[in-house]
């Protein structure tokens, strides 16, 4: 049976000499596994739609609980080429790409997903604040998948409170926070900076300019929330920060 839908290309697998499979995120299918014939060939028919990030019109076939049907057409709506051109870039889309696959279940419809990734590759390749649209991404992604930290008040009783226990996933007021672990203290601007971009619509958010100090915060508790969930940190973060890092001591030398 064919099955046309939209794909965004999320990564891909070599197979064998020249074939690849291809992980997308479609409106339809949710995470979308798919065998693509020679396409690492010269003369390959898919050319360069099926690069990272790449939003296109696809058509796969295969039965309907096919494990990995055959994608068959692949045709770029829109290449996101500046992405891959710059390393950074490159790497801030790779950050939001690795949370939605780890979080985005196979064959299930996924329309709101899908929207918001769109979205969230268009600001990071218009924006001047890059950091600011994979922050904001983060927080609507989590939020839409019922992950999203607690950072306005107090998990348990609801007072207000501003330490932040990353394996409660919320803030507990000095009264409930009756535990071992240590917490993250957090500045009034950065609560009220999440509940900005958790509640507001995005036309809206656009107009939000925060200093780099309350970002970065936001930022680092939304990353330590993230890294607690999968019990890991995200591949693509490590390898911003190393390359930050690398650039610092080179500048310094």
């Amino acid at each position: 049976m064919l099955h046309r839908t939209e794909g965004i290309v999320l990564k891909t697998f070599p197979f064998g000499e020249a074939d690849l499979i291809v992980s997308y995120l479609t409106p339809d299918c949710g995470l979308l596994k798919v065998f693509a014939k020679s396409p690492r060939k010269i003369k390959s028919r898919f050319g360069s739609s099926l690069e990272p990030f790449t939003h296109a019109r696809i058509a796969f076939w295969g039965r309907e609980d096919a494990t990995l049907p055959r994608l068959t057409q692949s045709d770029i709506l829109y290449s996101f080429q500046s992405l891959r051109n710059d390393l950074n870039y490159f790497l801030k889309a790779s950050e939001i790409v690795e949370l939605t696959s780890h979080f985005t279940s196979e064959r299930n419809t996924s329309k709101h997903e899908y929207s918001l990734l769109l979205y969230a590759l268009h600001d990071i390749e218009n924006n001047i604040n890059k950091k600011m649209s994979v922050v904001l991404y983060k927080i609507k992604f989590l939020k839409l998948i019922g992950y999203a930290p607690k950072l306005d008040v107090c998990g348990r009783c609801g007072k207000d409170g501003f330490n932040f226990y990353v394996s409660y996933g919320s803030i507990l007021c000095d009264v409930c926070a009756r535990v071992a672990e240590s917490p993250t203290k957090l500045l009034p601007g950065i609560v009220k900076l999440y509940t900005d971009l958790l509640t507001w619509n995005i036309t809206k958010i656009k107009r939000i300019r925060p200093s780099e100090t309350l970002l970065s915060g936001l930022s680092d508790v939304i990353d330590m929330h993230i890294q607690y969930l999968l019990t890991k940190p995200l591949k693509s973060k490590d390898t911003l920060n190393n390359n930050y890092s690398q650039m610092v001591v080179t500048s310094r030398a």
